[in-house]
This record gives structure tokens, sequence and C-alpha cells, in this order.
């Protein structure tokens, strides 16, 4: 019988097995490696794109920031302007009343018989103080008070006895309220 040394043969096999295994232990250290590189330098992209991206929101509300102080401060000037106008539009609303008072009272004055000594307007309420020669006179008056659009609520408050310069007359005081105006009556079409 023939003897065949296989020996040999096994431990080239075996070494042929560890320097695969090597090979394929190394090849998928390197290849770990390389994912690993890859990973690492996709999130370092990621975390730089977020930093840019945060960098330009940072400088974006900056602007923002900015562009609201000014809407406020625009906001503010808006305000004390409309208020300025509104000022402005009552005194253009209020500025005829004086003048409408006076000509209306002018025109009820009973002549040469009453005299106005004061008159004083405060908001809706109207004091007229005066002399008159009589009683009749004054009641003539606060009868054209109450007859005109002008004027509501006509109350004589005080009248009395004085003397000037040896004449008898009568000192009266008289309150009145401004009546509201009333809107024209339209006409109804035929």
């Amino acid at each position: 019988m023939i003897r065949i040394n296989l020996l040999p043969y096994r431990q080239v096999q075996k070494q042929e097995n560890i320097r695969r295994q090597l090979s394929i232990f190394l090849l998928g250290l390197v290849l770990i490696a390389c994912g690993i590189y890859y990973v690492g330098s996709m999130l370092s992209r990621q975390q730089a794109a977020e930093e840019n991206r945060i960098q330009k929101a940072k400088i974006e509300l900056a602007e923002l920031k900015k562009i609201t102080k000014e809407i406020e401060e625009i906001k503010k000037k808006l305000q004390i302007i409309k208020k300025k106008t509104e000022i402005i539009h009552s005194l253009e609303t209020d500025r005829k009343d004086p003048v409408i008072l006076l000509d209306a009272l002018t025109s009820l004055v009973v002549p040469e018989r009453m005299w106005f000594t004061q008159m004083t307007a405060t908001g809706g309420t109207v004091a007229i103080g005066g002399l008159a020669k009589d009683q009749t006179t004054v009641a003539e008056f606060m009868k054209r008070l109450e007859g005109s659009v002008l004027f509501d609520s006509v109350q004589l408050r005080s009248i009395r006895q004085q003397t000037i310069k040896n004449v008898n007359l009568k000192g009266f005081d008289i309150t009145c309220k401004k009546a509201a105006p009333k809107p024209p009556v339209k006409e109804a079409s035929k």
C-alpha cells in the first residue's frame, strides 16, 4: 500500500483559509471604516447646512425685528396723526357753535326791552343772565327760546328786582339746553 502524506496539503489549506478569513476581516474593517467615514461626512455636511440655515434665519430675524420696530414707530406716528386730525375735526365742527349760539340769542332778544349781562355755554347747557324792563319781557324771551329749534328745556332760575341809575329793572337768570340738530326732512316723491 502506498502511503500519501496529506499533512502538507491540509496545512496549506488551513493557511489559505486563515488568509481568506483575514482578508475578509480586513475588507470588512475597510468597508466599515469607509461607511463610518461616509456617514460622518454626511452628518457634518448636514450639520454645516443646518448651521448655515440657522445663520440665515438669524440674519432674517434681525431684519424682521428692524422692520417690526419701524412698523411700530409708524403705527405710533399714525395714532398721533389720527388724534391730531380728530382734534382738528372737533375744533372745526365746534368752531361755529359760539357764532350760531350768539346769532340765535340776538335774534330772540326782545328789542329795547332787555339786555344780556352774561352768557356761558358749557357742554350742552347754556346759562343766560340779563336785565329786562318787566316780567312780561322775560316771559316773552323764554317763549321765544322754547320756540327756537336750537334750545330745549328752558328754565327760569331766578328773577329779582334791581335798580340801576334810578330805573327799576328785573334781573333774570335762565338755563336751557342746546337741542340736538334735527336731520333734514326729505320730501316724498310724487
